[in-house]
């Protein structure tokens, strides 16, 4: 069953619910989802695993970054080794906060078959995959919070230089990794197998979006290709926030390159996101 198939048994289809006020719908709307977050959290809370990989990771992986990156040249670039590593430290922190936690949480959701019993509530498709990403898109934007305050005060980097497109960066992230794992769990079978299927992406990441390299250490064509992979255009709004530097072209190629792969992965979620198990 595809996330566009009418649900079965519950005599409601997928669209917006009619007779309902706008404010009323959305205040409901918004309790709905809170009251599913409330359960993901505790979830999450008593997750060891998925705790260590949301609090520990990120900081274990800027450190071990930061370790790497010190014998880089990076003179060429005008990036400094703190400049580097905090800037890529945000979208790190999206990555596995929210993408390597919600790809486990979708599958398991599913294979217990909450999911499916969800759907037969008041509980819309999307409200049911915004609700169970909520914990961790806040533990998220709090850890690149402190990030940023921690870049400031403790590694006298300068405040942000345009903290709007800072903001853009990270909110554009977070949407992105919230529907990429949604569309990564179409296609993995088990909540353990989520290590193996989130790794492409982390990996390149990781090496092709510039955060362990920068692009502008890489030869032109090069770098114009690897623009086009998914979390660049947050590295590089992230970067031209903290740092400046960015031309209204480049930040509007940012913004159009994320837009693209969002609405890539809304329609990969609306067409094949199984929400029960296969049979």
């Amino acid at each position: 069953m595809s996330a566009t198939d009418t649900r079965a048994g519950t005599g409601a289809g997928t669209g917006a619910d009619t007779g309902t006020p706008a404010a009323g719908g959305t205040t409901a709307s918004l309790g709905r989802m809170r009251a599913l977050a409330r359960a993901e959290l505790t979830l999450l809370v008593r997750n060891r695993t998925a705790m260590f990989t949301a609090l520990l990771m990120p900081l274990a992986m800027v450190l071990f970054m930061r370790s790497t990156v010190e014998q880089m040249p990076l003179e060429e670039t005008g990036l400094s080794t703190t400049d580097l590593v905090m800037t890529s430290g945000l979208p790190m922190v999206l990555i596995f906060v929210v993408y390597s936690n919600l790809i486990p949480t979708y599958v398991s959701r599913r294979e217990e078959l909450v999911l499916k019993r969800l759907r037969t509530g008041e509980l819309r498709d999307g409200e049911i995959l915004a609700g169970a990403a909520l914990p961790v898109v806040a533990v998220a934007v709090a850890q690149c919070a402190v990030l940023v305050a921690a870049g400031a005060a403790l590694l006298e980097m300068t405040p942000p230089d345009r903290p709007d497109l800072l903001v853009l960066g990270v909110l554009l992230g977070v949407v992105l990794m919230v529907l990429t794992a949604a569309a990564t769990a179409v296609f993995t079978r088990t909540a353990e197998s989520a290590q193996i299927t989130a790794l492409p992406l982390v990996m390149v990441s990781f090496i092709g979006s510039g955060m362990f390299v920068p692009l502008e250490a890489m030869p032109d064509g090069v770098a114009d290709v690897l623009r086009v992979l998914p979390m660049t255009p947050v590295v590089d709004l992230v970067r031209y926030g903290w740092l400046g530097g960015g031309e209204s072209g480049d930040v509007l190629r940012a913004v159009v390159v994320a837009v693209a792969w969002a609405a890539a992965s809304v329609f990969a979620v609306r067409r094949w996101f199984r929400w029960e198990p296969r049979r």
